[in-house]
């Protein structure tokens, strides 16, 4: 059982920046797809970004501003978010797709205001 454990949430002003971490523990397999998702109150969960052996990507909407990587030493993944707008607002969650196996973590709320 993948245990995830998201940290690095808060209250920022547009414009600014947070880096989002999500700590992997139990069996986990380095070549695990690691995932963001966010989620705003009455909308499903939206894709952010992955990263496997093969590589990262983002969806459209943070292209360019948000940067996920990860650390395999340390089992963390992380999501570098700059430029921050006010529509970045929700709860992100970390989720890790491995043999087939789908966890989630609890979250983490990012809010952006003024």
């Amino acid at each position: 059982q993948v245990q995830l454990v998201e940290s690095g949430g808060g209250l920022v002003q547009p414009g600014g920046s947070l880096r989002l971490s999500c700590a992997a523990s139990g069996f986990f397999s380095i070549s695990a797809v690691m995932r963001w998702y966010r989620q705003t109150p009455g909308k499903e969960r939206e894709w952010v970004a992955s990263i496997s052996s093969a590589g990262s990507t983002h969806a459209a909407s943070v292209k360019g501003r948000f940067t996920i990587s990860r650390d395999n030493a340390k089992n963390t993944v992380y999501l570098q978010m700059n430029s921050l707008k006010p529509e970045d607002t929700a709860v992100y969650y970390c989720n890790a797709l491995d043999g087939g196996t789908s966890n989630w973590g609890q979250g983490t709320q990012v809010t952006v205001s003024s």
